[in-house]
Formats: C-alpha cells, structure tokens, sequence
C-alpha cells in the first residue's frame, strides 16, 4: 500500500481524499518506478479536478504531473536510470497513468532526468511543468533570438518568472505585466521591465517602450483578453504563443492584418497524443536545464508547502491567491 491523493467525481477541492491505495504493478519496459519526495501543483490539476470528464484520465484519479524523487526500479528497456538516481519530471496521469500526489509514481524512462544537484525535491518537483512549457514556447514556438523584446505575460506567476529567465538568457530583452508592487520587485530581480496592468494601459506602455514598433513575441499564459491585447502590442511578422484556448469572440483582424504567427503550446500533448519523439525531447529540456540551475543561471521560486495530506488546501490556496511562484506538496 501507498499513500496518494485521488478523487472519484469531479468538484471543488474538497473531493480530495487522502488514504491508502494500492501499490503499482512492477515497471513496463520504459517505465521507471519513481519514490516521490514533492509533487508540484499546477493549474491544469485543478482543472482536470473540476471537470475529468475532458481529459483521458481513469478513477479514482490521481493527480499531479510534476514529480521529484528516488528511483526504485527501472523496466528491462531503461538503461540513463538506475536505483537511487535523484530524478525529476512532469508527466500527466492521461492514458491509465497515475498522477504524482502519492508516495510512488511509474513514470515514462523518456520524461525524466537526473535532478539538478543544486535543488531540493520540492524545488525541483517545482520545476517542471513550468521550465517545458516556457522553453517550448519562447525556443520551439517563437524561436526567440538575441536582441528580440518579448512580452511575458503574468510574469510573477509560475510559467512566467521561469520564461522570463528563458528570454533573458537567449539575450532579449523583457517587459511583463503584474498586478502590484510587490510582483513587480519580484521580477525586476531578473531584469524585466513590468507594466502594472491594473493601473496601466499595456498597449500604451509597449508601444511606448518599443518606440512604436511593438514586441517581437509575445507570450500569453493569461487567456482572454490578454490573447486579444497581444496582437495590438506585436510588430508586423512577430509572433504570439499561448498555453490557453482562445474565446470563441477572439478578433484575428489585427493579426492577419499584421501577419502575426501565432502559435499554441500545450506541453501535455506528448503524453496526451502517446508521442515518444516529443517525450524525449521533454526530457532533454530537462537534462540542459539542469546544468542552468546547477550553475545559478536559473531558479525557481517556491510560494509555499504544503504536506501530501493537505493537497484540498493547497490546490485551494492556488485558486484563491495566484502567488508568485509555485506550490508543492512534501511528500
């Protein structure tokens, strides 16, 4: 038997339960066998939580997609893993996967890598989610380069202050926008410009910033009406990325108009569409980005902990306070 965190319906998060479930089958060939010591909480937990009946997910589901802990065993087709390796991943519970708020995980051998030595597993189990989908969209989707100026929206929020290092370090220069003081002298400490967009027009202030010309890529991880606003604050053949559906009312107008690129990144369709090229690129992000955190050129910054048993009260604390930075269950 295990501990873990599972629900049978779907709701607010007091569905949650905490008890004790059965332990996994032995590992797949590919499979590796992961003791978990913190799972990240992320958004798309919540909204797997509220309606599972749109994902592929099997009950009682378990949730959770980041993960960081010890290898226990590995498949007969693993050869980067063995017993006692420090790993880290993300991998959602889709296509009779388990999820990462319990005590062991069988995670695919592509999505993982070697935890940075520099973090503890509740920053690594931090990382990510976040770290693929920020590189994904900035390097894969916009295919930033240096001396590009990049709107990141959220900024203080998990995908963003991670993306706002990514930008930094391919050499563009950022603005983001925030919502108070505080946020902005959180990221401020990475060289962003921010916009406090509740006092501030965003437009104005990037094209304003931009001497009129607008951004060479924006990235939304907001949704409606930030998405629309993005189009208004690229450049003609810029580019915009986003991890959100767009609404039904979006207006492309602009973005034909100016021949924007625009791009979705989703970084559950490799697991989501069974991918294993896009797996495996997955968890190169991970092997190179290692070495960033392992020589200080990344961080990650944790909002707070909490224990596997309280996840109702931390997915709870996510919905209502959208802190800066990430949330993790010690486990």
């Amino acid at each position: 038997m295990m501990k873990a965190v599972f629900f049978e319906k779907g709701g607010t998060a007091d569905v949650l339960r905490y008890r004790d479930v059965n332990i996994l089958d032995q590992c797949a060939d590919n499979q590796v066998l992961v003791h978990i010591k913190a799972a990240g909480i992320n958004p798309i937990d919540i909204k797997i939580r509220s309606a599972p009946e749109r994902f592929l997910v099997s009950s009682p589901v378990i949730p959770g997609c980041d993960g960081a802990g010890i290898v226990e065993a590995v498949g007969k087709k693993v050869y980067d893993f063995k017993p006692g390796d420090a790993v880290y991943f993300s991998q959602p519970g889709f296509n009779q996967r388990q999820g990462t708020y319990a005590e062991y995980a069988l995670v695919d051998a592509s999505l993982l890598a070697i935890k940075p030595s520099s973090l503890t597993f509740e920053q690594a189990a931090a990382v990510p989610l976040v770290l693929i989908t920020a590189w994904e969209a900035l390097h894969d989707r916009a295919r930033i380069t240096a001396g590009q100026t990049v709107l990141i929206h959220a900024g203080a929020g998990g995908v963003g202050h991670v993306a706002i290092q990514l930008a930094k370090l391919s050499g563009a220069d950022v603005i983001t926008t925030v919502s108070n003081a505080e946020k902005a002298a959180f990221v401020d400490q990475w060289g962003a410009k921010s916009i406090n967009y509740k006092t501030q027009d965003v437009v104005t202030e990037i094209l304003d910033w931009t001497a009129g010309k607008g951004v060479d890529v924006a990235f939304d991880t907001v949704g409606p009406p930030d998405l629309q606003n993005c189009f208004d604050c690229v450049k003609p053949y810029g580019d915009v990325v986003t991890i959100l559906q767009p609404a039904a009312d979006t207006n492309w107008s602009e973005a034909r108009k100016r021949n924007i690129r625009f791009s979705f990144e989703l970084m559950l369709a490799p697991v989501l569409l069974e991918l294993e090229d896009a797996k495996q690129h997955q968890g190169e992000i991970l092997r190179q980005c290692a070495a960033l955190f392992d020589e200080n050129k990344l961080a990650i910054e944790l909002a707070k902990t909490f224990s596997l048993s309280e996840a109702s009260a931390a997915q709870d604390f996510l919905e209502r306070d959208h802190p800066m930075g990430k949330i993790v269950l010690t486990i």
